[in-house]
Formats: C-alpha cells, structure tokens, sequence
C-alpha cells in the first residue's frame, strides 16, 4: 500500500488491482472492495456464466439497484424531516404569539 499516493492493492474476484482511494481514505476503498468481492461471488454461485465480465455486470446493476433505493429512502425521510421541522417552527410560532 502506497500511503502517499493513497493507492491500495485490492483483490476483487481473483484479480489484483491497484486502486488510487479518491478520498484519501485506503480503508474504506478496501471496504468497498470487499463489498464488491463479495457481490460477484454470491452472484457467480447463482448464475449461469463463469464470465467474470458478466458476474461484474450483473454485481453493478445489484449494487446500483441497492443505492437507487438508499437515494429513494433518503429523499423521502429528507423530505418528512422537512415538513416535521416546519410544523414544529410553526408551533413554536404559535406558542411565542400567544406569551406575547
């Protein structure tokens, strides 16, 4: 590992490769490797090909499917902390109107 480049050698799938961590940060670039690692092998076991290509294509649409998700649920709590904040600013509105 090359703690001034901030690269890290990962193994995904069998493979070794060299990977520069764009946020500095070589733990969570190997966590993500790993993550990855994992996907294609549970996929392989289920699928029909041994091409690594496709197992690699079928762990990205898993993976891309899992965020699309995340980013959903975020938006929505985002969007019901929103309104939750304003019903209590108005409240608190309210309350300060009616000590006046």
């Amino acid at each position: 590992m090359d703690m001034q480049g901030n690269t890290v050698n990962v193994k995904i799938y069998n493979q070794t490769y060299s990977i520069r961590a764009g946020d500095g940060n070589v733990e969570r670039t190997q966590q993500l490797a790993e993550l990855v690692d994992q996907r294609m092998r549970e996929i392989a076991q289920g699928a029909l090909t041994a091409d690594s290509l496709k197992v690699a294509i079928l762990a990205a649409l898993h993976i891309a499917d899992e965020l699309d998700k995340a980013n959903s649920n975020f938006e929505e709590l985002n969007r019901a902390l929103s309104l939750r904040s304003a019903e209590c600013a108005e409240l608190l509105d309210q309350l300060l109107k009616s000590n006046m």
